[in-house]
Protein backbone atom coordinates (compact mmCIF):
# COMPACT_ATOMS: atom_id res chain seq x y z
CA UNK A 1 0.00 0.00 0.00
CA UNK A 2 1.48 3.00 -0.94
CA UNK A 3 0.26 5.60 1.89
CA UNK A 4 1.73 8.90 3.31
CA UNK A 5 2.21 9.39 7.04
CA UNK A 6 3.42 11.85 9.16
CA UNK A 7 6.80 10.83 11.69
CA UNK A 8 6.67 12.54 14.46
CA UNK A 9 9.93 12.33 16.56
CA UNK A 10 10.37 10.02 20.04
CA UNK A 11 12.07 11.94 22.97
CA UNK A 12 15.00 10.09 24.58
CA UNK A 13 12.60 10.02 27.63
CA UNK A 14 10.04 8.47 25.68
CA UNK A 15 12.65 5.52 24.70
CA UNK A 16 13.93 5.25 27.89
CA UNK A 17 10.16 4.66 29.45
CA UNK A 18 9.94 2.10 26.40
CA UNK A 19 12.64 0.06 27.39
CA UNK A 20 11.86 -0.24 30.75
CA UNK A 21 8.43 -1.54 29.72
CA UNK A 22 10.32 -4.04 27.57
CA UNK A 23 11.96 -5.35 30.25
CA UNK A 24 8.80 -6.68 31.49
CA UNK A 25 7.27 -7.11 28.66
CA UNK A 26 9.85 -10.09 27.16
CA UNK A 27 9.61 -13.04 29.20
CA UNK A 28 9.72 -15.95 26.40
CA UNK A 29 11.12 -19.26 27.42
CA UNK A 30 14.41 -19.90 26.08
CA UNK A 31 14.01 -23.64 24.97
CA UNK A 32 13.38 -24.53 21.24
CA UNK A 33 10.14 -26.69 20.48
CA UNK A 34 9.18 -27.62 16.94
CA UNK A 35 5.55 -27.81 18.84
CA UNK A 36 2.45 -27.83 16.33
CA UNK A 37 -0.26 -24.66 16.26
CA UNK A 38 -3.28 -27.07 17.13
CA UNK A 39 -2.97 -25.79 21.06
CA UNK A 40 -2.47 -22.69 20.28
CA UNK A 41 -4.81 -20.35 22.41
CA UNK A 42 -6.41 -16.65 21.02
CA UNK A 43 -3.94 -13.81 21.33
CA UNK A 44 -5.43 -11.87 24.87
CA UNK A 45 -7.23 -14.57 25.77
CA UNK A 46 -5.87 -14.88 29.03
CA UNK A 47 -5.34 -19.07 28.68
CA UNK A 48 -1.57 -20.10 29.91
CA UNK A 49 0.81 -19.77 26.34
CA UNK A 50 2.47 -22.81 25.17
CA UNK A 51 6.03 -23.73 26.66
CA UNK A 52 9.16 -23.32 24.40
CA UNK A 53 9.76 -21.10 21.66
CA UNK A 54 10.35 -21.49 17.32
CA UNK A 55 12.81 -19.83 15.23
CA UNK A 56 11.26 -17.60 12.23
CA UNK A 57 13.26 -16.59 9.30
CA UNK A 58 12.24 -12.80 9.00
CA UNK A 59 13.31 -9.96 6.78
CA UNK A 60 15.77 -9.06 9.37
CA UNK A 61 17.00 -11.96 10.37
CA UNK A 62 16.40 -15.35 12.43
CA UNK A 63 13.54 -14.25 15.10
CA UNK A 64 12.83 -16.71 18.19
CA UNK A 65 9.74 -16.54 19.27
CA UNK A 66 7.21 -18.14 21.33
CA UNK A 67 5.25 -21.41 20.17
CA UNK A 68 2.08 -20.37 21.46
CA UNK A 69 1.62 -16.46 21.45
CA UNK A 70 -0.37 -14.92 23.54
CA UNK A 71 -0.36 -11.03 23.18
CA UNK A 72 0.09 -10.41 19.34
CA UNK A 73 0.80 -6.32 18.53
CA UNK A 74 -0.04 -6.08 14.43
CA UNK A 75 1.47 -2.58 13.03
CA UNK A 76 0.09 -3.00 9.58
CA UNK A 77 -3.85 -4.01 8.39
CA UNK A 78 -1.88 -6.85 6.30
CA UNK A 79 -0.88 -8.25 9.75
CA UNK A 80 -4.39 -7.45 11.19
CA UNK A 81 -6.26 -9.28 8.51
CA UNK A 82 -3.98 -12.02 8.83
CA UNK A 83 -4.08 -12.83 12.65
CA UNK A 84 -7.48 -12.78 12.43
CA UNK A 85 -7.67 -14.76 9.31
CA UNK A 86 -6.13 -17.50 11.02
CA UNK A 87 -8.34 -16.98 14.33
CA UNK A 88 -6.17 -14.29 16.50
CA UNK A 89 -7.16 -11.90 17.56
CA UNK A 90 -4.51 -8.98 18.66
CA UNK A 91 -3.90 -6.91 21.75
CA UNK A 92 -2.81 -3.87 19.70
CA UNK A 93 -2.91 -2.78 16.54
CA UNK A 94 -2.13 0.73 14.56
CA UNK A 95 -4.63 2.55 12.29
CA UNK A 96 -4.34 4.58 8.94
CA UNK A 97 -2.87 8.26 9.34
CA UNK A 98 -6.19 9.25 7.63
CA UNK A 99 -8.71 7.50 10.02
CA UNK A 100 -8.80 6.15 13.35
CA UNK A 101 -9.89 2.82 13.96
CA UNK A 102 -9.81 -0.50 11.90
CA UNK A 103 -11.07 -1.26 8.59
CA UNK A 104 -14.93 -1.70 8.35
CA UNK A 105 -14.18 -4.69 6.12
CA UNK A 106 -13.38 -6.54 9.85
CA UNK A 107 -15.70 -7.29 11.81
CA UNK A 108 -16.44 -4.96 14.32
CA UNK A 109 -17.01 -7.89 16.96
CA UNK A 110 -13.03 -9.06 16.16
CA UNK A 111 -11.80 -5.45 16.34
CA UNK A 112 -13.47 -3.90 19.42
CA UNK A 113 -10.75 -4.98 21.99
CA UNK A 114 -7.83 -4.28 20.19
CA UNK A 115 -6.11 -1.22 21.63
CA UNK A 116 -5.21 1.30 18.95
CA UNK A 117 -1.61 1.89 19.07
CA UNK A 118 -0.72 4.77 16.91
CA UNK A 119 -0.58 5.08 13.12
CA UNK A 120 1.02 2.92 10.75
CA UNK A 121 4.90 3.54 10.42
CA UNK A 122 4.35 5.69 13.31
CA UNK A 123 3.26 3.63 16.52
CA UNK A 124 3.55 4.91 19.98
CA UNK A 125 5.77 2.74 21.39
CA UNK A 126 4.87 3.36 24.59
CA UNK A 127 1.71 2.61 24.22
CA UNK A 128 3.08 -0.83 22.20
CA UNK A 129 5.03 -1.64 25.59
CA UNK A 130 2.22 -1.20 27.84
CA UNK A 131 -0.01 -4.10 25.87
CA UNK A 132 3.07 -6.67 27.44
CA UNK A 133 2.80 -7.93 23.57
CA UNK A 134 4.90 -11.56 23.69
CA UNK A 135 4.98 -10.91 19.77
CA UNK A 136 5.30 -8.18 17.34
CA UNK A 137 4.44 -8.54 13.44
CA UNK A 138 4.60 -5.88 11.10
CA UNK A 139 7.33 -5.01 8.28
CA UNK A 140 10.89 -3.57 7.72
CA UNK A 141 9.45 -0.82 4.71
CA UNK A 142 7.29 0.01 7.58
CA UNK A 143 8.93 -0.27 10.70
CA UNK A 144 12.88 -1.30 9.89
CA UNK A 145 14.20 2.09 11.51
CA UNK A 146 12.14 1.31 14.97
CA UNK A 147 13.50 -2.52 14.66
CA UNK A 148 15.65 -2.47 17.57
CA UNK A 149 13.13 -0.76 20.06
CA UNK A 150 10.25 -3.01 18.89
CA UNK A 151 12.61 -5.92 19.15
CA UNK A 152 13.08 -4.77 23.22
CA UNK A 153 9.93 -4.43 23.95
CA UNK A 154 8.77 -8.25 22.18
CA UNK A 155 10.20 -10.88 19.54
CA UNK A 156 9.44 -8.87 16.61
CA UNK A 157 8.53 -10.61 13.19
CA UNK A 158 9.25 -8.40 9.90
CA UNK A 159 8.69 -9.48 6.08
CA UNK A 160 10.63 -7.00 3.82
CA UNK A 161 7.66 -5.08 2.89
CA UNK A 162 3.99 -5.29 1.65
CA UNK A 163 1.53 -5.21 -0.88
CA UNK A 164 2.32 -7.48 -4.15
CA UNK A 165 4.07 -9.87 -1.64
CA UNK A 166 1.09 -10.49 0.57
CA UNK A 167 0.85 -14.25 0.33
CA UNK A 168 4.11 -14.87 1.09
CA UNK A 169 4.02 -12.56 4.14
CA UNK A 170 1.06 -14.34 5.19
CA UNK A 171 3.03 -17.70 5.49
CA UNK A 172 5.78 -15.73 7.73
CA UNK A 173 3.01 -14.35 9.89
CA UNK A 174 1.16 -18.13 9.83
CA UNK A 175 4.05 -19.40 10.87
CA UNK A 176 5.36 -16.62 13.40
CA UNK A 177 1.82 -17.76 15.01
CA UNK A 178 2.13 -21.07 15.02
CA UNK A 179 -0.47 -21.68 12.79
CA UNK A 180 0.57 -23.32 9.74
CA UNK A 181 -1.80 -25.96 9.30
CA UNK A 182 -4.81 -23.05 9.21
CA UNK A 183 -2.91 -21.17 6.55
CA UNK A 184 -2.71 -24.01 4.40
CA UNK A 185 -6.88 -24.54 4.63
CA UNK A 186 -7.43 -20.16 4.10
CA UNK A 187 -5.18 -20.44 0.68
CA UNK A 188 -6.88 -23.43 -0.49
CA UNK A 189 -10.35 -21.85 -0.12
CA UNK A 190 -8.88 -18.83 -1.64
CA UNK A 191 -7.46 -20.32 -4.86
CA UNK A 192 -10.85 -22.17 -5.58
CA UNK A 193 -12.58 -19.19 -5.16
CA UNK A 194 -10.33 -17.54 -7.26
CA UNK A 195 -11.28 -20.62 -10.04
CA UNK A 196 -15.12 -19.64 -9.18
CA UNK A 197 -15.00 -16.16 -9.79
CA UNK A 198 -13.09 -17.23 -13.36
CA UNK A 199 -15.56 -18.80 -14.31
CA UNK A 200 -18.45 -16.41 -13.22
CA UNK A 201 -16.71 -13.68 -15.56
CA UNK A 202 -16.81 -16.21 -18.81
CA UNK A 203 -13.70 -18.87 -18.20
CA UNK A 204 -10.07 -18.09 -18.56
CA UNK A 205 -10.04 -16.75 -22.28
CA UNK A 206 -13.05 -13.87 -21.89
CA UNK A 207 -11.14 -12.68 -18.67
CA UNK A 208 -7.68 -12.79 -20.42
CA UNK A 209 -9.47 -10.37 -23.27
CA UNK A 210 -11.11 -8.05 -20.56
CA UNK A 211 -9.08 -5.61 -19.93
CA UNK A 212 -9.46 -4.03 -16.66
CA UNK A 213 -7.61 -0.76 -14.95
CA UNK A 214 -7.94 0.54 -10.99
CA UNK A 215 -7.61 3.93 -10.88
CA UNK A 216 -6.64 4.93 -7.06
CA UNK A 217 -7.26 9.09 -6.63
CA UNK A 218 -5.05 10.25 -3.70
CA UNK A 219 -5.23 13.33 -1.50
CA UNK A 220 -1.98 15.21 -2.05
CA UNK A 221 -1.25 13.23 -4.86
CA UNK A 222 -1.08 12.46 -8.26
CA UNK A 223 -3.96 10.10 -9.75
CA UNK A 224 -2.34 6.58 -9.35
CA UNK A 225 -3.44 3.92 -12.30
CA UNK A 226 -2.10 0.88 -10.47
CA UNK A 227 0.46 -1.41 -12.12
CA UNK A 228 0.46 -5.39 -11.72
CA UNK A 229 3.39 -4.91 -8.94
CA UNK A 230 0.68 -4.50 -5.79
CA UNK A 231 -1.91 -5.99 -3.86
CA UNK A 232 -5.06 -5.55 -6.40
CA UNK A 233 -3.01 -6.56 -9.12
CA UNK A 234 -2.30 -9.37 -7.96
CA UNK A 235 -5.60 -10.63 -7.19
CA UNK A 236 -6.74 -9.30 -11.08
CA UNK A 237 -3.75 -11.75 -11.93
CA UNK A 238 -5.07 -14.45 -10.10
CA UNK A 239 -8.38 -14.37 -12.07
CA UNK A 240 -6.84 -14.27 -15.11
CA UNK A 241 -7.91 -10.44 -16.31
CA UNK A 242 -6.82 -8.31 -19.12
CA UNK A 243 -4.80 -5.69 -17.71
CA UNK A 244 -4.21 -2.70 -20.74
CA UNK A 245 -0.44 -1.47 -21.79
CA UNK A 246 -0.31 1.59 -19.69
CA UNK A 247 -0.21 -0.84 -16.60
CA UNK A 248 3.39 -1.88 -18.40
CA UNK A 249 4.51 1.87 -17.82
CA UNK A 250 4.22 1.64 -13.89
CA UNK A 251 6.86 2.67 -12.26
CA UNK A 252 8.42 -0.56 -10.30
CA UNK A 253 5.29 -2.27 -11.56
CA UNK A 254 3.53 -0.44 -8.62
CA UNK A 255 1.43 2.67 -10.37
CA UNK A 256 1.98 5.08 -13.47
CA UNK A 257 0.59 8.23 -11.76
CA UNK A 258 -1.21 10.96 -13.86
CA UNK A 259 -2.76 14.81 -13.84
CA UNK A 260 -6.09 14.86 -14.10
CA UNK A 261 -5.77 16.03 -17.79
CA UNK A 262 -4.29 12.84 -18.71
CA UNK A 263 -6.85 10.45 -17.21
CA UNK A 264 -8.07 9.27 -20.76
CA UNK A 265 -4.54 6.95 -19.93
CA UNK A 266 -6.99 4.83 -17.58
CA UNK A 267 -8.92 3.59 -20.78
CA UNK A 268 -10.33 0.20 -20.01
CA UNK A 269 -13.18 -2.30 -20.71
CA UNK A 270 -13.68 -1.47 -16.89
CA UNK A 271 -11.80 0.78 -14.14
CA UNK A 272 -12.38 0.75 -10.54
CA UNK A 273 -11.55 3.47 -8.67
CA UNK A 274 -11.21 4.36 -4.46
CA UNK A 275 -10.32 7.46 -3.06
CA UNK A 276 -7.71 7.83 -0.10
CA UNK A 277 -8.94 11.46 1.60
CA UNK A 278 -10.70 13.61 0.78
CA UNK A 279 -12.66 13.00 -2.42
CA UNK A 280 -12.64 16.74 -3.37
CA UNK A 281 -9.23 17.46 -2.00
CA UNK A 282 -7.82 13.94 -3.87
CA UNK A 283 -9.62 15.37 -7.58
CA UNK A 284 -12.06 12.21 -7.67
CA UNK A 285 -14.90 14.70 -7.95
CA UNK A 286 -13.54 16.71 -10.54
CA UNK A 287 -11.85 14.14 -12.28
CA UNK A 288 -15.08 12.08 -13.04
CA UNK A 289 -17.46 14.82 -13.55
CA UNK A 290 -14.23 15.68 -16.70
CA UNK A 291 -14.89 14.94 -20.77
CA UNK A 292 -12.25 12.71 -20.17
CA UNK A 293 -13.55 10.58 -17.86
CA UNK A 294 -17.31 10.12 -19.62
CA UNK A 295 -15.38 9.15 -22.97
CA UNK A 296 -13.59 6.39 -21.79
CA UNK A 297 -14.85 3.00 -22.80
CA UNK A 298 -15.47 1.54 -19.03
CA UNK A 299 -17.70 5.16 -18.68
CA UNK A 300 -19.97 4.91 -21.68
CA UNK A 301 -20.40 1.27 -20.95
CA UNK A 302 -21.43 1.72 -17.73
CA UNK A 303 -18.65 -0.36 -16.08
CA UNK A 304 -17.03 2.41 -13.79
CA UNK A 305 -17.11 1.12 -10.14
CA UNK A 306 -16.19 3.17 -7.03
CA UNK A 307 -15.21 0.57 -4.01
CA UNK A 308 -13.59 0.84 -0.56
CA UNK A 309 -9.98 2.20 -0.62
CA UNK A 310 -9.31 0.54 2.58
CA UNK A 311 -10.88 -2.83 1.75
CA UNK A 312 -9.49 -3.27 -1.99
CA UNK A 313 -6.24 -1.18 -1.42
CA UNK A 314 -5.15 -1.33 2.29
CA UNK A 315 -6.48 -4.88 3.01
CA UNK A 316 -3.57 -6.92 2.11
CA UNK A 317 -4.56 -10.08 2.89
CA UNK A 318 -7.25 -13.03 2.16
CA UNK A 319 -10.05 -12.22 4.22
CA UNK A 320 -9.82 -8.76 2.15
CA UNK A 321 -9.08 -10.74 -0.65
CA UNK A 322 -12.06 -13.14 -0.32
CA UNK A 323 -14.45 -10.11 -0.42
CA UNK A 324 -12.81 -8.38 -2.92
CA UNK A 325 -13.40 -11.33 -5.35
CA UNK A 326 -17.26 -11.27 -4.41
CA UNK A 327 -17.45 -7.74 -5.00
CA UNK A 328 -15.48 -8.18 -8.35
CA UNK A 329 -17.79 -11.10 -9.43
CA UNK A 330 -21.17 -8.96 -8.23
CA UNK A 331 -19.86 -6.06 -10.28
CA UNK A 332 -18.37 -7.61 -13.32
CA UNK A 333 -21.66 -10.11 -13.90
CA UNK A 334 -24.25 -7.52 -12.51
Amino acid sequence: MATSVRRRGLTLGALALTGALALSACGSSDSDSDSDSDSGAKSGGGSSAGSGTHTVKTAMGDVKVPAHPQRVVVLDTGELDSALTLGVEPVGGTHSATEDGFPAYLPAARTKGIKEVGEIANPNLEAVASLKPDLILTSKVRDGDRYKQLSAIAPTVMTESTGSDWKNNFKVHAEALGKQAEAKKVIAAYDAHVAKVTEAVGGKKKAAATDVNFVRFVEGADIRIYGKQNYIGSILADIGMGRPAITDKAKDGFSYDVSPEKIDLADADAVFTSTYGDPDKAGTTRTMKSGLWKNLTASKDGKVFKVDDRLWIAGIGYTAADQILDEFQTKMTG
